[in-house]
């Protein structure tokens, strides 16, 4: 998440060992045998009917438990279990382990009516636990769980792949296609290639060092992928001439060739135009009960993908269809677009002769394209002008085809509101405040930025001296500087930097737009001739406050705070189309596009983040250190309630950072109910496995939901820089589909309106909103870490 996290997290994530699988022979035997001795006393202290003689088919078996009862419980003890695929993960590390048996000895831990032993129950006169015993299990219960639920994903893959592969559910070949996904080695894949793949991987373990896997000369029938150890390469009189580490991968054919027979390709002139691929069967995005073969489009022209989709598309749209409205800007813009959709004109008898379905179907696609980009076609004048023309085709065509008359009112109110949308004054040369600051706000519901808002905005010279220009957001930074210039009197080679707090000064590019929004929370525009560039400074104002706001804020309830948080992070998330996810990934300057909303949506991220570390810093005192520290993990807490879990990451995040977790005077005096809340808290925040238990937690919500953005943009960017755009001069639709997908995260968070709270919505809170809403932080890593330094000197 480098670039999108405020130091130190980018820094630290990039150079990070955390997406690899945690290596399970590190973990200590002894914790997970002390593991099963907790949670075999917890359920004899809890629920002791669990653990007894069970008969079946006139056979006894002492002491056992079943497989189901163990997941509903393991699921009732704590909120970080989320799945029931979770608690069998938890379960088969005790089973690998041998914590844990199956009476019959199976290796794979089931959700069914099966029966499991703990290990001390193996003997018969295995000894009730104490109540001292009871007591100190209920004490490490919680911790028990966080490992588990750590080291579980890794034992449930582990099982998958264990299995035959006929053996497989759609859910397990969906679980590891997932992991597929983050592997090195398949980044170069089709998803059809890693869905086949994960039908047929298989799970090898070779202990022994020097056990070979093949000999020089013998055919390949299989592909390596090392998951962990390392392979050496021999060559008969050569000796070893390479090692193969982690994430390297050596032969494979078969699947490529499987994959290959069940595409389609349409061909002009000879060239492929449009490639399509067969969904296997069994596979969740085949049509469930549907006979007919499905293909979905893997690559081709943007004319032949548009015109597929035509073909083939349903007047209740499907899935795919929104995703190819939702891309076509990357590789099929609206000026090629608009003409492409435009009904051929032809004679009476030539209209009449084309299909119906198709001129009902392009209307459907119009009315979607209008839907996804509302009032951004205000600022495309060809767009507008497409909009119109089709409208009155579409009116000329039902004096000929009456069945289209059905459709003329969709298109004519969505018109009307593109329109009206387009006239209204208000939406005209609105002037944003400097540096987009909201301390002006008061009730109004907050406005989405547009390109073409003006910017009253300060930029500074050597001297610390300013002048304010007024510009549109979406100026590039050869406009500012010509702003610039114009006020100064004079600006021959003058160039455009962008400061932090900490002085570091990034020089803009004549070409980048809508820079204004891209600074850091204390960051600073400076304008200066080139060759004074290395003489520049940050303005003191940049340093943030030198007194912390605790004595305000500490009156105010938790609850109030995190309530007021949501309120305002869900208007900044409110504003952020969807569009502008895509411009953030594919580069604004390629789109000529702002992003300004998105971008004050990740710099809040940032903000509540320094809050956090920057109250805990400026506290002397510390009691009212550790006051801090319940405080923020309450405010945490509710935040996790209102599904604000934006404010919920940054946050806790705050609290993970170097300058507070060193403090361990601090921490020491955390009453120990805090301490597992917070270790609970940071268990979600856990990278590995691709933030799995994140994931997981998010899988059960509803909306209206804030989501953790940084990740959201994390994975566009993965799936960006990992997959072409185009291959062999074709779209790569694959890209555009996976893309697509993780946008629709965002659609479906705001799929519902957020409700204030009654219990709080009809309180006073002006001073409560007005203080979340102008946050004082310091964002210079350095200084905190020294603060941190001076409150709690490293112990000798």
């Amino acid at each position: 998440m480098s670039g999108l996290l405020a130091p130190p997290y980018g820094v630290m994530e990039t150079g990070s060992n955390n997406d690899r699988m945690p290596d399970k022979d590190n973990m200590s035997s002894k914790k997970i045998l002390r593991a099963g001795k907790v949670l075999r006393t917890a359920i004899l202290s809890r629920a002791p009917h669990m653990i007894r003689d069970r008969k079946y088919h006139l056979k006894t078996y002492r002491q056992c438990c079943v497989g189901t009862e163990l997941v509903d419980w393991i699921m009732q003890q704590s909120s970080c279990v989320h799945l029931r695929t979770q608690a069998v993960g938890m379960w088969q590390v005790l089973l690998e382990d041998g914590v844990l048996n199956h009476v019959d000895q199976e290796q794979h831990f089931q959700d069914k009516y099966l029966f499991y032993r703990f290990l001390d129950d193996e003997h018969e006169d295995a000894p009730m636990p104490t109540e001292e015993e009871k007591k100190e299990c209920d004490e490490e219960l919680q911790d028990i769980m966080l490992l588990l639920s750590q080291i579980g994903p890794d034992a449930h893959m582990r099982m998958i792949l264990r299995k035959p592969p006929g053996q497989r559910t759609i859910d397990d070949l969906e679980i590891i296609y997932e992991e597929l996904l983050h592997i090195k080695a398949l980044s170069h894949l089709s998803t059809t290639v890693k869905r086949e793949l994960a039908g047929v991987l298989v799970f090898e373990s070779h202990p022994k060092a020097g056990t070979v896997l093949f000999n020089q000369g013998e055919e390949g029938t299989s592909w390596y992928i090392i998951l962990k150890g390392s392979v050496n390469v021999v060559i008969y009189g050569k000796g070893v001439v390479c090692t193969l580490h982690e994430g390297d991968d050596f032969d494979f054919n078969r699947i490529l060739r499987d994959v290959e027979a069940n595409t389609v390709r349409l061909k002009e002139h000879e060239q492929d135009v449009l490639v399509l691929e067969k969904i296997p069967a069994g596979s969740r995005t085949s049509n469930q009960g549907n006979t007919q073969p499905k293909y979905i489009v893997m690559s081709g022209t943007p004319e032949k993908i548009l015109e597929h989709f035509l073909e083939t598309m349903r007047l209740e749209t499907t899935v795919s269809v929104h995703d190819f409205v939702m891309m076509h800007c990357v590789f099929m813009p609206n000026n090629q677009l608009c003409p492409a959709l435009m009904p051929s004109q032809g004679t009476e008898q030539e209209k009449m002769d084309y299909a119906l379905n198709n001129k009902r179907r392009v209307i459907r696609l119009v009315l979607l394209w209008a839907a996804l980009y509302g009032d951004l076609l205000q600022e495309d004048e060809a767009a507008m002008a497409f909009l119109e023309e089709f409208y009155v085709s579409v009116s000329d065509d039902t004096r000929v085809i009456a069945a289209l008359k059905d459709q003329l009112p969709e298109l004519e109110k969505a018109m009307k509101q593109i329109t009206e949308e387009a006239k209204a004054p208000q939406k005209k040369h609105k002037v944003l405040l400097h540096h987009f600051n909201t301390s002006d706000e008061r009730t109004q519901k907050r406005q989405p930025i547009r390109e073409s808002d003006e910017i009253l905005f300060k930029v500074y010279c050597l001297d610390h001296t300013y002048t304010t220009i007024r510009i549109p957001v979406l100026s590039s930074v050869k406009e500012v500087i010509s702003a610039v210039a114009d006020k100064l009197g004079s600006g021959d080679g003058l160039i455009l930097v962008k400061m932090s707090s900490g002085g570091e000064k990034v020089l803009l590019k004549p070409n980048d737009v809508s820079v204004f929004t891209t600074l850091s929370v204390n960051g600073r525009l400076f304008a200066c001739p080139r060759d004074q560039f290395d003489t520049l400074t940050p303005l003191q104002e940049q340093e943030g406050p030198s007194t912390g706001t605790v004595g305000t804020f500490e009156l105010m309830s938790s609850k109030d705070l995190a309530y007021q948080m949501t309120i305002y992070e869900w208007e900044l998330f409110n504003c952020v189309h969807e569009l502008e996810l895509l411009y953030h990934t594919f580069g604004r300057h390629s789109f000529k596009k702002t992003t300004a909303n998105l971008d004050l949506f990740l710099r809040r991220f940032n903000e509540i983040q320094f809050w956090v570390v920057t109250e805990i810093c400026l506290c002397s005192q510390l009691s009212k250190r550790v006051q801090l520290l319940k405080k923020f993990i309450k405010i945490a807490a509710h935040c996790k309630e209102y599904k604000n879990l934006n404010s919920f990451f940054a946050l806790i995040m705050g609290l993970s950072n170097v300058a507070v977790s060193r403090l361990t005077m601090t921490w020491e005096k955390l009453p120990s109910k805090f301490k597992k809340i917070y270790a609970e808290f940071e268990s979600l925040m856990d990278p590995s496995r691709n933030h799995r238990p994140y994931r997981l937690a998010v899988a059960k919500l509803e909306p209206p939901v804030i989501p953790f953005m940084p990740l959201l943009i994390k994975d566009m960017t993965f799936t960006h820089e990992g997959n072409k755009t185009f291959i062999d001069s074709l779209v790569n639709f694959e890209k555009m589909r996976m893309i697509s997908n993780t946008v629709r995260t965002v659609k479906f968070c705001r799929s519902q309106p957020f409700t204030p709270d009654a219990s709080l919505a009809n309180k006073n809170h002006q001073d409560v909103r007005n203080y979340v809403r102008q946050l004082s932080v310091i964002d210079n890593q350095r200084t905190l870490s020294q603060m941190s330094h001076r409150l709690e000197p490293r112990r000798a």
